[in-house]
């Protein structure tokens, strides 16, 4: 690569190659609050020199990862001995911390090779470790800035993707989820920038959906909490916002791991009454992926008597709108096959739906329990929830 050569030296030395990062980086951050404070020409061109320096030293360093990457990318390969020594004084130089803290005076091209540098570091093994997700573990400061990312529109897609990167690995996303900082992302998702706010709902739904038994323990331990952000969500004004938090959470839903929250979901009667209302959106969209939770539902063969009571108040009606409802005509065959077999199950299970007894002395109203509801539905067809 023609940039190799920058600095008049071939890049031989990663220690140098970290400390000659750092001194521009660091010589960027100071002429830029010069910059900005006196708004003079002269001190403008040298903060666009820094700005220069910054990237052709990010480059640079880019050129050195890239030169490794096929070593760091075979999980049987033995860690080399450059990499080991351009990661280590990486750490012990705070180069992460410092990057993310001024990526927004770093240009484009640099942001870029930034997100690069940091997901081969990030990837890099030593035996069975991750020194990097080590080192981040111990400095939590640099998830939750990147997270802090999609704050400023210029930076929030790097920032982004990097972070999804880091949650990538359990300890990290751990971290994140049993923080305050995770509550920004319901306020993120709903950013009045499209990307921004796909990339947002993207590192949200990975958070919720990577780490199965972990997110488990978290949803159950801070369901109230996670639950009263995520009700906003769906009442969002944004059709997008709707369309994907409803999607998701007929996933979290039917996730095996997430059974006790499922569960603790289809028992509460305002969360049906929701679901039902969403059944009439004007959106197909919306009313395919509220049907998809509104069977959980109706498929439930414990409901309590509030569930219970709602559905065979609005049983006729139910039967009637569900008869009604029909996918878009170019889904796919099979596709709308499968559809339609769930919704004669859910047809079926509401006519069949019978009022719990009054318990009599001694008995403990678990009269709903014998109902012929049937087993739980399996999970519907990702295909077809995104037709229609």
């Amino acid at each position: 690569m023609s940039e190799m050569p920058l600095f008049g030296k071939s890049i031989k030395n990663p220690v140098e190659v970290v400390k000659s990062l750092r001194e521009a980086v660091n010589a960027l951050e100071k002429v830029d609050k010069k910059a900005e404070k006196e708004q003079l020409p002269n001190t403008l061109m040298k903060a666009l020199k820094a700005q220069e320096d910054v990237s052709k030293n990010l480059c640079l360093m880019r050129t050195f990862l890239y030169s490794t990457a096929g070593e760091m990318g075979n999980n049987d390969a033995q860690p080399d001995p450059q990499m080991s020594k351009l990661a280590q004084e990486v750490y012990s130089s705070h180069l992460l911390l410092l990057l993310v803290q001024n990526l927004s005076k770093i240009d484009f091209e640099g942001r870029k090779d930034v997100v690069y540098i940091f997901t081969q570091i990030l990837r890099h093994r030593s035996g069975e470790r991750y020194p990097t997700v080590e080192h981040i573990y111990l400095k939590p400061a640099i998830l939750f800035l990147l997270l802090s990312g999609y704050e400023r529109p210029d930076i929030a897609l790097s920032c982004g993707q990097t972070f999804r990167e880091c949650t990538r690995h359990e300890s990290l996303a751990k971290i994140v989820l049993y923080s305050d900082d995770l509550y920004n992302l319901f306020k993120y998702v709903e950013a009045s920038s499209a990307d921004i706010a796909a990339d947002a709902f993207a590192s949200f739904k990975e958070l919720l959906t990577r780490h199965k038994s972990t997110v488990a323990e978290f949803l159950e331990a801070n369901y109230d909490r996670v639950f009263t952000h995520y009700r906003a969500l769906l009442n969002s004004e944004n059709f997008v916002t709707r369309r994907l938090a409803l999607k998701l959470l007929g996933e979290l839903l039917l996730d095996r791991h997430n059974f006790n929250v499922m569960t603790r979901y289809i028992s509460n009667s305002e969360n049906l009454k929701l679901t039902m209302n969403m059944l009439k959106d004007k959106s197909r969209n919306i009313r395919l992926e509220a049907f998809h939770v509104f069977k959980i539902f109706v498929a439930n063969p414990h409901k309590p008597k509030p569930i219970l009571d709602i559905l065979l108040r609005n049983r006729e009606k139910l039967v009637e709108f569900l008869s009604k409802f029909q996918l878009a005509n170019e889904v796919d065959s099979n596709l709308a096959e499968q559809f339609n077999d769930e919704k004669a199950y859910v047809i079926k299970q509401i006519r069949e739906l019978k009022s719990i007894p009054l318990p009599v002395s001694g008995a403990g109203g678990g009269g709903g329990g014998g109902l012929n509801q049937g087993p739980p539905l399996p999970p519907p067809n990702p295909a077809v929830d995104q037709n229609g």
